[in-house]
């Protein structure tokens, strides 16, 4: 050979690499972006209202607004995965992981820029720590991502954004009831357990995006033992030992 190859350039990686750049346009093109940008417009209206209401706007009802900004996103967010053709694609020599992370790396620019627009949206008066309600968001939508996640990994699923958006709607409203208070999640700036509470968010977000790792590996698949088949004489073979 003329050329020598680098370790990492193997020809079933440059094989691969190839199918992945030619996924990309399909890909693009499956993504659902009619719910992404449902959920984004309805997030954007959620963090205006506080200034649309045009009175005195409290920290605790800009916190709130973006709250639901986010969980409006995380909704849409939760049918980024549906894949009507997914038995199709999942024939080509792409891993799952590398397919779920294109459809990712279309969602998350677009996601970044979105949320910066929400966070201004809210009076600067009433606006709460942008680190801290940001990881707030980022939880919400790792938690969509990851029921989604799981549902195409455990029911191998076309369409889980229905029902994953149905179980985080439920989840929402439920968690600021059921979440025992030392968690204090949902409080509001300037408590004093706000900086413990967004601990605890931390803890969520790790935990969401390792559930995402997990349920974007193909399951192995068990090897079933060969059995052995036993060869029977014939008929003819029997009837003629007979004889």
């Amino acid at each position: 050979m003329t050329a020598t190859r680098t370790a990492g350039n193997t020809p079933a990686r440059e094989a691969r690499r190839g199918v992945l750049l030619q996924l990309v346009r399909p890909v693009a093109r499956t993504v659902p972006w009619w719910a992404l940008a449902a959920g984004g417009g309805l997030g954007l209206l959620a963090a205006a209202l506080p200034r649309l209401s045009g009175g005195e706007v409290t920290p605790w009802a800009g916190v709130n607004a973006l709250r639901a900004a986010a969980l409006c996103f995380a909704l849409g967010a939760a049918f980024l995965l549906d894949d009507p053709a997914r038995q199709t694609t999942a024939a080509v020599p792409v891993r799952r992981v590398l397919r779920h992370a294109l459809r990712c790396a279309f969602v998350l620019p677009a996601a970044a820029v979105w949320w910066t627009a929400a966070v201004l949206l809210v009076p600067e008066e009433a606006r709460p720590p942008a680190g801290d309600v940001t990881l707030e968001a980022a939880t919400a939508l790792a938690l969509a991502l990851a029921g989604a996640a799981f549902a195409v990994r455990r029911r191998g699923a076309g369409r889980p954004g229905q029902a994953v958006a149905a179980s985080l709607l439920v989840a929402a409203v439920l968690a600021p009831l059921l979440t025992p208070s030392e968690w204090s999640l949902f409080t509001a700036p300037g408590d004093p357990r706000w900086a413990d509470g967004h601990g605890h968010w931390t803890l969520l977000l790790c935990a969401a995006l390792l559930a995402v790792a997990v349920c974007c590996v193909e399951p192995v698949r068990r090897l079933q033992p060969v059995r052995r088949l036993r060869t029977r004489p014939a008929k003819a073979d029997k009837e003629g030992l007979g004889a």
